[in-house]
Order: C-alpha cells, then structure tokens, then sequence
C-alpha cells in the first residue's frame, strides 16, 4: 500500500505539490446510478417531468459540478479542464438511470475527483427534478472506471 499524499511528514495535512510533475494528457471515466420506482423512470424517458428536461439539467449540473470541484473538495488542485461529457444511460429492467462522465486536461495532475463530483451531482440533479413523485430514490455504486495519463498510467 502506497503512503497518503495528502499528509506531511507531521501528518497535517497539505495541498501535493505537483509543480514539478511534467503536463500530459490526463483522461478520467468515472459512472454511478440511481434507481427509482418504473412511473418515475417513464417521466424521465418521455421528457414529461414538471420541472422540464431531467437528463439535460442534470448533464449541465454535472458539467458544472466539474469545473468547481477544487471549490468542494478541500485539497483538489484547481484543473483546467478541456473536456467534461456527461451521459446517461436509461436500464428500465433495473429501474435506474446510469451516469458515465468522461473528463479530460493537459496537465500535471489528474481529473478522477473531477469525475467523480461530476456523477454525484448529476445524479443528485436528477433526484432533486423527481423528488416530487419519487422520494425513495437511492444513489450508489459510485466509481472510477477509468484513469490515464500521468506517471502511473501513460
């Protein structure tokens, strides 16, 4: 197991330094689900919920969740971002809908958290458009699928 970087020799906590790492092309895949009774799904599928597009607000919301990680998470790198894609997929024998973000930059550190954020408030973003008619809604299985770039994976 590899040491926590994100604790000094003391164990108090610090930013990383990565001003010496070289800029390359850094890709993170992350995805996540959310599961609902099959009446709210049909909403989502047909466009018909109140508050209007589900999936579009929720594709905008994830794209802005990206770009403001470093605001949320307290030891992220601000990273300039050149690609954040948010897709959904809906699963009506699951009952879910299945969110896959896809970040990229050209820099010294990765986008994984950028990834990640991006899911969990896309995903809350859908809820929030449903919870009118569906409060048991249930988020989970959130993960990185995918990294590259970077010393550990070129």
């Amino acid at each position: 197991m590899t040491e926590l970087t994100h604790f000094d020799a003391r164990g108090q906590a610090h930013m990383v330094d990565v001003g010496a790492k070289p800029n390359t092309h850094r890709i993170a895949i992350a995805e996540g689900f959310i599961t609902m009774q099959p009446a709210t799904l049909d909403i989502i599928a047909a466009g018909t919920a109140k508050k209007g597009d589900v999936l579009g607000i929720a594709r905008i919301g994830g794209i802005m969740a990206a770009k403001k990680t470093s605001e949320l998470i307290p030891l992220c790198h601000p990273v300039a971002l050149t690609k954040v894609a948010v897709d959904f997929e809906l699963l009506p024998e699951k009952n879910a809908v299945r969110c896959e973000v896809r970040t990229e930059t050209v820099g010294p550190t990765g986008v994984e958290m950028e990834a990640l954020t991006a899911v969990q408030v896309a995903l809350l973003t859908i809820y929030d458009m449903c919870k009118a008619v569906d409060k048991g809604m249930v988020i989970g299985m959130v993960k990185l699928r995918e990294k590259l770039g970077g010393k550990s994976n070129p």
